[in-house]
């Protein structure tokens, strides 16, 4: 995906500048089984809310595209039949705070994709399905009769949970659902979405920068680093022996309970410019086993020893 960031047009004429493209996501691949939670993780800014909005239909991929349930997901939200799909695949946003419209009730909000898709035009009855749906995700039918700013984060959460669950979908887009939320809360809205994953057999992308987080929900793995994947493993091979250094950088900044008083290595470095990456390998300029070929030779993502990393020294056995 990649995104127009150029200045206006006058500008570009009088500065003689030519247009200016951002290499969002860059060649991002991977897999995710039904009824499995995939979770992608990664520094801020590194391609991970935009791979959620290529997913959802929100952006249209420059290059590629996505399979879902063997279908061409792009190509079908296109159609007449997109509306059909896009009760499969549902999104639950960041920011509870941001994503409720603070002018509508609780019903409202809940009841939206009901409407917009067709599937409950009564009234009375789209009131029994809100109440039914709130109920799901730990809040009181009577809720729906009140605006967002009467609850808090962690409920406010619950309720863009049961929005997202309206329309009974198979596969949820959740973009760092538990960020904005206190620690104690965020337990509470992780077990409530793995309850309802077990109950309902949904499908998950799990967003996230939290490591504890992803190890308590996930089921698969991918590192992202400047809008490309650099391994891809299991959670358990993933978290008791990473591969890519950048993955290992990450872990190693975990404060561990058994190693308090032990020096950490905190991430080196700084994420470069995504404007101007550099040569080779994007991680190049703050990884210790660099050498000429990483700063020359782009690393594609290969299957190692079970798990799928994209670095040169692993290739190589340096590390």
């Amino acid at each position: 995906m990649s995104f127009d960031v150029s200045a206006p047009w006058l500008n570009r004429v009088l500065e003689r500048k030519p247009r200016q493209w951002l290499q969002a996501v860059d060649g991002v691949s991977f897999e995710i089984e039904k009824g499995k939670t995939f979770a992608l993780v990664g520094e801020s800014g590194c391609g991970k809310s935009t791979v959620a909005r290529l997913l959802v239909g929100l952006h249209e991929p420059t290059r590629g595209g996505l399979r879902f349930d063997g279908l061409d997901a792009h190509a079908i939200f296109k159609t007449q039949h997109g509306l059909t799909l896009r009760r499969r695949i549902q999104m639950i946003f960041q920011d509870p705070y941001a994503s409720l419209n603070p002018r509508w009730r609780v019903e409202d909000i809940v009841g939206e994709p009901l409407v917009e898709q067709g599937l409950i035009t009564d009234r009375a009855e789209r009131q029994a399905r809100v109440g039914e749906l709130l109920l799901s995700v730990g809040l009181s039918p009577l809720d729906r009769a009140k605006y967002p700013h009467q609850f808090s984060g962690g409920q406010r959460q619950r309720i863009s949970i049961a929005r997202a669950l309206a329309t009974g979908p198979e596969f949820l887009v959740c973009d760092e659902p538990t960020s904005a939320l206190d620690v104690s809360v965020q337990a509470q809205v992780l077990n409530l979405m793995m309850d309802l994953q077990r109950e309902r057999g949904l499908t998950y992308l799990f967003i996230s920068h939290n490591l504890a987080v992803v190890r308590h929900v996930s089921d698969q793995v991918g590192v992202m680093y400047l809008g490309r994947l650099v391994e891809v493993a299991d959670k358990r091979s993933l978290f008791d022996s990473p591969r890519h250094p950048y993955t290992r950088m990450l872990l190693d900044a975990i404060p561990k309970l058994h190693d308090t008083g032990r020096a950490r290595t905190p991430v080196q470095g700084e994420v470069p410019n995504p404007l101007s990456p550099p040569a080779g390998c994007t991680f190049h300029p703050r990884c210790p086993h660099a050498n000429p070929r990483c700063k020359a030779e782009r690393p594609h993502l290969l299957a190692i020893g079970g798990v799928k990393v994209a670095c040169h020294a692993v290739e190589e056995g340096r590390i």
